[in-house]
């Protein structure tokens, strides 16, 4: 049955790829293209999984967070081709939380059940909680200034300030790459050392490469069909478009580090896990909302760092909270429920946004 399952779960895959030729319905064709991130989302995670036990748990925490957002980062390149910057953004506030909230949140009861308590480098907490502090910042103040220089008539300054915003975020990305590779590699170990996988397990070098080469191609060819769709799902649902790409296409687009740093979790490499879900956060925040903030010009729609109120009170909650709970350097399974559940109190209250 587990096997009909999966081989059902990878006919989505040509089966979305073909809606897009055949002019279907916008809503079939939203809902296939969903289904079929999973396998591929499960593909690149695997691969990326036998790449990064070459890396150790920082690298290779690294590299997952790297691969796992590179679904989100194509769908929203296409969401911007499209003129839809609100889902964009959406899309990004919904990814930072989904990863600290949610993935954090599930790795943390998943790993937690069955054990007193998960050991991690609070000290690698510390560093990617602060990262999450400026990211807030970026939120806030951009969003603020709008604000102030709508009423004194001169919007047109947004584009200024968030493309100031965006180099001082890339550079303070880049630095923090230095911090943890370079100056503080050894402080940063994992507290708790991953076990080595077992040769039987591993797979040859170019089998990884080729498998994740190919996923992601597909993953750029999906991404373009549910883009095109999620407008019509949208309506024919009675759903905003805050809470589609806060929640949906930001559940979807991380498919992939979500599995891995379950997984982890539950084999006891909770900073391995941890560090994916902070680095997805971190990378989305300081990388590639910066990254898409300088692509959407030559795309002839401005992605300016204008967030909602309710988006920039979600993002202050969620990474207070999250920041809060791993500055000691462990946990358990009831914290997990707690980020889970404020995560699905936000899911609750943008359900309900009006638009």
């Amino acid at each position: 049955m587990k096997r009909i399952a999966t081989w059902l779960l990878y006919a989505t895959v040509p089966a979305a790829i073909a809606l897009q030729f055949m002019h279907a319905s916008l809503v079939w064709e939203f809902i296939v293209a969903c289904l079929a991130v999973l396998p591929l989302a499960a593909w690149i995670g695997a691969s990326t999984e036998q790449l990064a036990q070459r890396m150790g748990s920082t690298y290779g925490a690294l590299f997952n967070a790297t691969f796992g957002n590179f679904a989100e980062m194509i769908i929203a390149i296409f969401a911007i081709r499209a003129g839809l910057p609100g889902v964009v953004r959406a899309s990004f506030t919904g990814s930072i939380l989904g990863n600290l909230l949610f993935v954090a949140g599930l790795s943390m009861l998943v790993g937690g059940w069955g054990r007193d308590t998960l050991k991690f480098n609070a000290l690698a907490a510390e560093s990617q909680a602060g990262q999450l502090i400026l990211a807030v910042a970026s939120f806030l103040v951009p969003a603020l200034f709008f604000r102030t220089a709508l009423s004194a008539h001169q919007p047109q300054l947004i584009h200024r300030v968030s493309i100031g915003t965006a180099v001082i975020l890339m550079v303070s990305y880049i630095l923090g790459l230095v911090f943890a590779f370079r100056t503080h590699k050894t402080r940063l170990a994992a507290a708790v050392e991953a076990p080595e996988m077992p040769e039987d397990k591993r797979w040859p070098l170019r089998r990884a490469l080729l498998l994740l080469f190919v996923s992601s191609v597909l993953m750029a060819f999906i991404a373009e069909g549910l883009v095109h769709a999620v407008g019509a799902a949208g309506r024919a649902w009675g759903m905003n478009e805050v809470f589609l790409g806060f929640i949906v296409l930001a559940i979807v687009g991380n498919a992939a580090e979500h599995s891995t740093a379950v997984v982890l979790a539950r084999r006891n490499q909770m900073d391995t896990a941890l560090n994916i879900s902070m680095q997805s956060s971190v990378q989305i925040a300081l990388f590639v909302t910066p990254l898409l903030v300088f692509l959407s010009y030559p795309l002839g729609h401005p992605l300016d760092l204008i967030f909602t109120p309710f988006e920039m009170l979600a993002v202050v909650l969620g990474v207070g909270l999250f920041s809060y709970l791993v500055l000691d350097g462990e946990t358990n399974w009831y914290e997990g429920i707690q980020l889970l559940a404020v995560y699905l109190i936000i899911a609750v209250a943008l359900y309900f946004l009006p638009a």
